[in-house]
């Protein structure tokens, strides 16, 4: 699928953050073209700020899932502040934007020492490399733990042990959830998948291929009991991906799956792939569905309704892997 130059002018004008995976996804321009825009995330716009919002501690927000004691003192925090809104600022979310960013780990020096000997999870005071309980939080953990060099292998091990019997995850498996859930499974694949390809420790392998037959089974988007559409959310994207579920998210595991496996799509993701490409403008183009309500730093794409570049730049790949156009999936 070829990018027309409007387009792909309309993508590069754009925070560093996004640039760099339009350069190398959508363009597949040289590599040491792309490397060198990524660089440049750590010192200018999101990254930089997102770095320098990092307390002396090592963390964010100075909690761990949670924002700690004092963090509003910075004044920094902006958002929707409803009961039921999730803060986006503490440590595991800000680890997460960072390293989805394409951010160095060298840029955060000691940064897994720091959050060792400072932070520990709301959940019973555990250490912050172990994990806890939560499927979903326990995932971040485990990439972000990869990425800056933690040791996080009984962490890894901790996901076989915790598979449901479906083959999925469920984050209320404490409270004797024994049905897995769609946004839990694709956030403990994505947790795995990061692992395995910084680590290349391949043990956590079956697990995720087990994990991936759960979604591909319900097509990412229907209940396997009534064939139902999960949610109408799915199909309807906003991004930061954070807490919804939607087959655009879904999808873009599995292109960097296959491209890690060195796999072609599975036959079974068509229905997601449809549902992607008719939310697709005419002009090439996705738009954003809604923001997840929380607080936030700041924000990183536009507001509801508007042309999303990040929805885009998922899309267009996702699309150009599916329909088979795009540079070599190895």
């Amino acid at each position: 699928m070829a990018i027309a130059p409007e387009l792909a002018d309309w993508l590069l004008d754009s925070d560093p953050t996004l640039r760099w995976q339009v350069e190398r996804d959508l363009l597949h321009l040289p590599e040491d073209t792309w490397r060198a825009t990524r660089a440049r995330v750590p010192a200018e716009g999101f990254g930089r700020r997102l770095l320098e919002r990092q307390d002396p501690e090592g963390t964010w927000a100075r909690g761990a899932h949670f924002p700690g004691k004092g963090w509003r003192a910075a004044g920094v925090a902006i958002g929707e502040t409803g009961e039921d809104a999730q803060p986006w600022v503490s440590t595991d979310w800000s680890l997460r934007a960072l390293q989805d960013w394409g951010v160095d780990a060298a840029a955060l020096g000691d940064t897994a020492e720091r959050i060792a000997a400072n932070c520990r999870w709301e959940y019973d005071g555990l250490p912050y490399w172990g994990g806890e309980t939560d499927v979903c939080i326990n995932a971040m953990t485990l990439a972000s733990g990869a990425w800056l060099g933690a040791d996080v292998a009984a962490l890894a091990a901790w996901f076989p042990e915790h598979q449901l019997s479906d083959g999925g995850w469920n984050c209320e498996w404490v409270e004797g959830s024994r049905r897995s859930s769609f946004h839990s499974t694709l956030n403990a694949l994505r947790g795995l998948l990061d692992y395995e390809r910084i680590t290349g420790d391949a043990s956590v392998r079956a697990a995720r291929r087990r994990g991936e037959e759960y979604l591909l089974a319900r097509r990412l988007l229907y209940r396997l009991s009534s064939g139902e559409q999960v949610a109408r959310w799915a199909t309807r994207f906003s991004h930061p991906f954070r807490w919804r579920y939607s087959a655009l998210s879904a999808a873009d595991h599995f292109r960097a799956a296959g491209r890690h496996d060195g796999t072609d799509p599975d036959p079974r993701l068509a229905d997601a792939m449809d549902a992607i490409r008719a939310a697709r403008e005419p002009d090439g183009r996705w738009r954003q569905g809604g923001r997840e309500p929380g607080l936030v730093w700041f924000e990183t794409d536009v507001p509801p309704d508007e042309p999303s570049k990040w929805l885009t730049l998922v899309g267009t790949r996702v699309l150009e892997w599916w329909d088979g156009t795009g540079a070599e999936r190895t």
